[in-house]
């Protein structure tokens, strides 16, 4: 099982959702941006490292939620997600095909990665406050 932290990133009262790109597993799909934990490496470190590489952003982490574990065909995930404030730096998209900066609604009509799809379900549930 692969273990992978993602971040809920709120942003201009908006959350931020990323594209993988055409060439990574689950083409175009979107998904919370992470990435798999490293030996001897935090959940929040991995999160703000991935976030950083991926993103070129800094994020104050905040709230754990609840766990997905799903099973793709060729592979297990076990993903973690956080809440996160965006901090400083200007988005770049180093290994994603697109963002975008959606409100509640917006997320509801994305084509999610499949693990990806109860975190988006809590999201909603939770009624998570996109205003701090």
């Amino acid at each position: 099982m692969i273990e992978v932290v993602c971040a809920i990133i709120l942003k201009d009262d908006k959350i931020l959702a990323v594209q993988r790109s055409s060439t990574m597993l689950l083409p175009l799909k979107w998904e919370f941006a992470g990435g798999k934990i490293e030996e001897g490496e935090s959940e929040i470190e991995c999160v703000k490292r991935e976030v950083l590489e991926e993103l070129n952003i800094n994020i104050e982490v905040k709230d754990r939620l609840t766990p997905v574990t799903h099973a793709y065909p060729d592979f297990k995930i076990k993903l973690i997600p956080y809440t996160a404030d965006y901090v400083s730096g200007e988005l770049k998209l180093r290994e994603h095909a697109d963002y975008i900066l959606a409100d509640k609604k917006e997320l509801l009509n994305l084509d999610w990665a499949e693990a990806d799809v109860p975190v988006v379900e809590e999201l909603v549930e939770l009624g998570i406050k996109l205003q701090y």
